[in-house]
């Protein structure tokens, strides 16, 4: 029997559902997911409730300012 794969899409979801917001470092550390944004344009274009906030912090090698996205599912996810 073959083993059931689950999609960057469905990983995606999973960790929305379970903590409410995904950053693309989260996504590529833990699930070795590059392009978090198009799987997060898939999930919406499926009618899930998901905003974007953009966070601002300080790189820890060059001290400089940096910007990322931070994707947040609202409600029960669904329009």
């Amino acid at each position: 029997m073959e083993e059931e794969r689950m999609t960057q899409k469905t990983v995606v979801l999973q960790h929305l559902k379970r903590f409410g917001s995904i950053e693309p470092l989260t996504a590529l550390r833990e699930y070795g997911i590059y392009r978090l944004g198009a799987r997060v344009a898939d999930l919406r274009s499926e009618g899930y409730n998901i905003i974007t906030e953009t966070k601002a912090s300080v790189s820890r090698i060059t001290g400089r300012p940096v910007h990322f996205a931070n994707y947040k599912l609202v409600g029960n996810g669904s329009v």
